[in-house]
C-alpha cells in the first residue's frame, strides 16, 4: 500500500490534517472512493481535466464525490452528495484522445461544508469527520469476525471475488477499515456504497455491510438457481425433441407415422358416422386436403377440427319414439297436473306418428314446432323435459333470453381464428341424436344489433318447409333438423316478430286456479321442499286449509314459484323447530302458516271496496294471467266536466267518454235526471294509480259505475264484468276470458257478466270453476244493468231478456 505524505514530503497519519480546508471537487460518474481503497478513474470532462492540469505537485490533494444520478454530463453541486472522500493522485497518464487517466488513494472520509468556486472547476470547503470508537467491545468483534465468515461465503458464489480478496480482508484488523475494503470490491449499487461511506458510526457501518453481504450471496445464489431451471428446461424439450424425432422416424420404417394414423382414424370416423351423400362428399375432400398438409401447419388443425365436427354429429343416429300412448299420458300426469290441452297436443303427435310408421315405415313425420306462451311458473320448461321422458327422447335446451348475435344460432364461418358452429348444431352433438325435444327458452326475449338478428335465423330453423336442409355457417353442409321436435317458450307474444309466429304452433299457458294450486302443491312441491328441508312425512305435514291460506294471504301469482318459496320458508321453520324443541310430527294449518310467516300480504276488499254506489268490480288480462280491478265514480258539484284518473291509456280514456255519452242519451231509460251533466262534475279513478292501464274491455264497468253513481244504487254483491261498449250500447266481445274468469273465481267472485259473443270461450274453463260462478251473457248495456242493477227498471224496447246461464 502506498505512504501518504505532508506538504513537506513527510509521511502523515491519516486525520492529521487541518480540519477545515478548500480543495478542489472532482465528481465521479459511477464510483465510490472508500479511505486507503487506491482505484483508477477516467478523466474526460473539460472541468475534471482542468482541475488535474492545475493539480498542485507538492500536495496533489483533491475532492472526490460521487454524483448522484451518473447520467449528468456537467453536475451543479445539488447533484452531488454531501459526503465525500479526500483522495490524493499518485500518477496521471495522458491518453490517446487527449483525455487522461489517473490512480487515486482515498485518505478519509469528508463533509462538504459550501462550495466556493465553480470555475474553472468546483471547489469546496470540507471538515475531516472523525468515527465513533468502540474500544474492546465484544459486539464489535463478533460482527467483524461475521463480516469475514460471510464475505468468504460470497467469495465461494461470486464470480468476480477470489481467494486472495479474502486474504486481504483477513490481514486487517481495525473494523472501520475491514468495512470499507469489504463493501468496495462488491458490485453493489453507488448509492448503498454510499450509505456505507456517510455511516460514522462504526458498529451500525459493520451491520449494514454485514446485510449487504448476506443479500448479495441471497441474490446470487437465486439468480444460479433460476439459471439451473432454464437450463434443465432447455435439456427437458431438447431431450422431448429428439425422442419425438426418433418415435417419428420409427413410425415411419414401420409405416405407421402419426399423421397416417390420425387421417385413417378420421376416415374411420367419417364412415362410421353415415352421413348424408352431400356431407361425406365433403368429408371426403377435406380429408385428402388434410393429407398434403403439414401437421405442424396452423391449418392443419383448422381442417383437422372441421372434419372431427362432421364426423362427430347424429346423422343417422335417433331415438325411437314411444308407441305406447297411455304410458306417455301416465308420464305426462305424474309430472304435471292440468294442462290438458298441451298433453293432448303431444299425445296426438305420438298417436300420428305410430299410425304412420306402422302403414309406412320409412315415411316422415315432421316433428311439430311449438311455443308455449304464457306467464312465468306455470311449468312450462319443466313441461318439455317431460314431453321428452314421455317420448323416450333426449332433451336439449338452450336459453335465448339476451342473444344478439346471428352467429349464435347460425355459427361462424371457418375463416375466423377459433370459429365453432352455432348452438343448435352444438347442442344436437352434444344430444347425440336426431330428433330429440329441441327447447329454446325465453324465445320473447330475443335481441338484435350490428351482429345481426337472431329472430330471422331461426326462421330456417322453425320452418317445417325448410329446416330439412339447414345450414351452419361452420359447417356449410345441410343438416336435417325435420326429425327435431322443436318447443318454444314465451312469456308474451307480441315482442316475438309476425314471421317467426307465424311458424309456431302456439299453445296458450293460463294460470292456474286456486284447486290446480293445492293439487300441485301437494303432488309436486310439498314432497319436493319436505326432502330439501331434511324432513321426512314422519316429521311434518302440510294440510289443505295450510295450503290454501299460503295461496290466498301469501302469494299472488299465476304460477307456483312463489308457492313453493313460502312451502320452503314454512318447512325451514320446521325444521329450526325439530332441532331446538325435537317435538313429535308438526301438522301445518292455517293457524300455523299465520304464525310462522306473519300477517298476510294480500287480503281480499272485495267486500269493503264494492259498498257504496258507483263502484264496480272489472276484470284485467295482465301478463301474470289475470286480475280484478275497481271503476270508481265520484260525482261534485260543477259544469259538467268528466276527470280520469289512474294512468289509464287513450283507450281506456275513450271508453269513460262513450260510457258517459250512452247515459246522457238514455237517461230516461235508466232513470237518471236529464240535466245532471249541466250542474255536475264526475271523476273517474281506477285504483293501483303506478300500474298503467288500457284496453277496450274496461267499457261496461265504467258505464255501470256511472249509472250506479247517479242512481245512488250498490253494484249487486260479488259481481264482476268485462265487455267492450258502443254509443249505441252494444256489448262488444273481448279477450283472455279464461284469465279473466279464472281471477274472478280466485278472487271470491259468485257472479260474472260477459259479452254474449264470448259465450264460445266457456269451453277453455275448467267444469269446476264454472261450477261455483253463475254466469251471465249480454248483448247490449241494459243487460247488464239488470243484472248489476236490479232495483233500476230500466227500459228495453223489443229485446230478448238477458240471457242468465247457471252452470252446474
Amino acid at each position: 500500500m502506498t505512504d501518504l505524505y505532508d506538504d513537506d514530503g513527510q509521511p502523515v497519519e491519516a486525520g492529521e490534517e487541518q480540519k477545515s480546508k478548500v480543495y478542489a471537487v472532482m465528481p465521479l460518474r459511477n464510483t465510490v472512493l472508500f479511505p486507503q481503497q487506491v482505484i483508477p478513474i477516467y478523466i474526460g470532462r473539460e472541468k475534471s481535466l482542468k482541475l488535474i492540469n492545475d493539480l498542485d505537485k507538492s500536495t496533489k490533494h483533491i475532492v472526490v464525490v460521487a454524483q448522484e444520478d451518473g447520467s449528468i454530463e456537467d453536475p451543479t453541486p445539488e447533484d452531488l452528495y454531501s459526503f465525500g472522500t479526500l483522495a490524493v493522485v499518485l500518477k496521471v497518464f495522458d491518453m490517446p484522445d487527449n483525455s487522461k487517466s489517473a490512480i487515486v488513494q482515498g485518505v478519509e472520509r469528508v463533509k462538504l461544508l459550501n462550495f466556493v468556486g465553480d470555475e474553472p472547476y468546483y471547489s469546496a470547503a470540507v471538515e475531516t469527520v472523525g468515527e465513533n470508537v468502540y474500544p474492546e467491545d465484544l459486539e464489535i468483534d463478533a460482527l467483524a469476525n461475521n463480516l469475514r465468515k460471510i464475505f468468504g461465503d460470497l467469495i465461494k458464489v461470486a464470480p468476480n471475488l477470489t481467494e486472495e480478496h479474502s486474504g486481504m480482508l483477513s490481514n486487517i484488523q481495525k473494523p472501520a477499515r475491514l468495512t470499507d475494503r469489504a463493501i468496495s470490491l462488491l458490485t453493489v449499487s453507488n448509492s448503498e456504497k454510499q450509505q456505507v461511506l456517510e455511516e460514522l458510526d462504526v458498529k451500525k457501518r459493520l451491520e449494514r455491510t454485514n446485510s449487504i453481504i448476506n443479500r448479495e450471496i441471497q441474490r446470487i445464489k437465486l439468480g444460479e438457481e433460476i439459471q439451473s431451471e432454464v437450463h434443465d428446461e432447455i435439456a427437458k424439450s431438447q431431450r422431448e425433441y429428439y425422442l419425438r424425432e426418433q418415435m417419428k422416424a420409427i413410425r415411419k420404417e414401420l409405416g405407421e407415422d402419426e399423421g397416417t394414423v390420425e387421417l385413417k382414424e378420421l376416415e374411420e370416423r367419417i364412415k362410421k358416422a353415415r352421413m348424408s351423400e352431400e356431407a361425406e362428399k365433403v368429408a371426403t375432400k377435406e380429408l385428402d386436403r388434410l393429407g398434403k398438409i403439414p401437421t405442424q401447419s396452423p391449418e392443419y388443425s383448422v381442417a383437422r377440427t372441421y372434419i372431427e365436427w362432421l364426423a362427430d354429429l347424429p346423422w343417422s343416429s335417433a331415438t325411437e319414439d314411444t308407441v305406447d300412448i297411455k304410458g306417455a299420458k301416465k308420464v305426462l300426469d305424474e309430472d304435471h297436473y292440468g294442462l290438458n290441452r298441451i298433453k293432448e297436443r303431444i299425445l296426438e303427435y305420438l298417436a300420428v306418428r305410430g299410425l304412420k310408421q306402422k302403414h309406412d315405415p320409412d315415411g316422415v313425420v315432421r316433428g311439430p314446432i311449438l311455443c308455449f306462451a304464457g306467464p312465468p311458473g306455470v311449468g312450462k320448461t319443466s313441461l318439455g323435459k317431460s314431453i321428452a321422458r314421455s317420448m323416450g327422447r333426449e332433451f336439449i335446451r338452450i336459453s335465448l333470453g339476451g342473444v344478439r348475435d346471428e352467429a349464435e344460432i347460425r355459427g361462424h364461418r371457418r375463416t375466423y381464428i377459433g370459429a365453432l358452429p352455432g348452438r343448435i348444431i352444438q347442442s344436437l352433438k352434444k344430444a347425440g341424436t336426431n330428433n330429440p325435444v329441441f327447447m329454446l327458452d325465453e324465445i320473447d326475449k330475443l335481441g338484435m344489433d350490428f351482429r345481426g338478428d337472431p329472430s330471422s335465423a331461426l326462421l330456417e330453423v322453425l320452418d317445417p318447409e325448410q329446416n330439412y336442409s339447414f345450414s351452419d355457417h361452420y359447417l356449410e353442409v345441410p343438416f336435417d333438423l325435420s326429425n327435431v321436435m322443436f318447443i318454444a317458450t314465451a312469456n308474451y307474444r307480441d315482442p316475438i316478430p309476425p314471421a317467426l309466429k307465424d311458424r309456431m304452433e302456439i299453445l296458450e299457458f293460463s294460470g292456474y286456479i286456486e284447486d290446480e294450486k293445492v293439487k300441485i302443491a301437494q303432488r309436486h312441491l310439498v314432497p319436493k321442499q319436505i326432502k330439501e328441508n331434511g324432513l321426512t312425512d314422519k316429521d311434518v305435514s302440510l294440510d289443505v286449509t295450510g295450503i290454501k291460506e299460503l295461496i290466498r294471504s301469501y302469494t299472488r301469482e299465476a304460477g307456483v314459484r312463489n308457492l313453493e318459496r313460502e312451502i320452503a320458508n314454512v318447512f325451514r321453520k320446521v325444521a329450526r323447530n325439530k332441532m331446538e324443541d325435537e317435538e313429535g310430527k308438526i301438522k301445518v294449518t292455517k293457524k300455523k302458516v299465520n304464525s310462522y310467516l306473519g300477517a298476510p300480504r294480500f287480503y281480499s276488499d272485495l267486500s269493503e271496496r264494492t259498498t257504496k254506489p258507483g263502484i264496480v268490480t272489472g276484470l284485467a288480462w295482465t301478463a301474470a294471467g289475470g286480475d280484478i280491478l275497481f271503476i270508481e265514480a265520484s260525482q261534485m258539484r260543477g259544469k259538467g266536466q268528466l276527470t280520469l284518473t289512474g294512468q289509464l291509456g287513450d283507450v281506456m280514456k275513450e271508453s269513460a267518454t262513450a260510457a258517459l255519452s250512452y247515459v246522457r242519451s238514455h237517461t230516461k231509460d235508466l232513470g237518471v235526471k236529464d240535466d245532471f251533466h249541466k250542474e255536475t262534475d264526475i271523476h273517474i279513478h281506477v285504483p293501483a294509480g303506478s300500474i298503467p292501464k288500457d284496453g277496450p274491455s274496461a267499457g261496461v264497468s265504467m258505464l255501470t259505475a256511472l249509472v250506479s253513481l247517479l242512481t245512488n244504487n250498490r253494484v249487486k254483491d260479488h259481481l264482476a264484468m268485462t265487455g267492450e261498449i258502443t254509443l249505441r250500447g252494444n256489448v262488444l266481445p273481448i279477450g283472455g276470458v279464461k284469465e279473466k274468469v279464472t281471477a274472478a273465481h280466485r278472487s271470491g267472485i259468485k257472479t260474472i257478466i260477459l259479452p254474449d259473443h264470448n259465450r264460445k270461450d266457456m269451453e277453455e274453463i275448467p267444469d269446476h270453476i264454472k261450477k261455483d260462478l253463475e254466469i251471465h251473457f249480454a248483448k247490449d248495456m241494459l243487460d247488464v244493468i239488470k243484472v248489476a242493477l236490479p232495483q233500476i227498471k230500466a227500459k228495453k224496447a223489443k229485446k230478448a231478456p238477458a240471457k242468465k246461464t247457471k252452470t252446474s
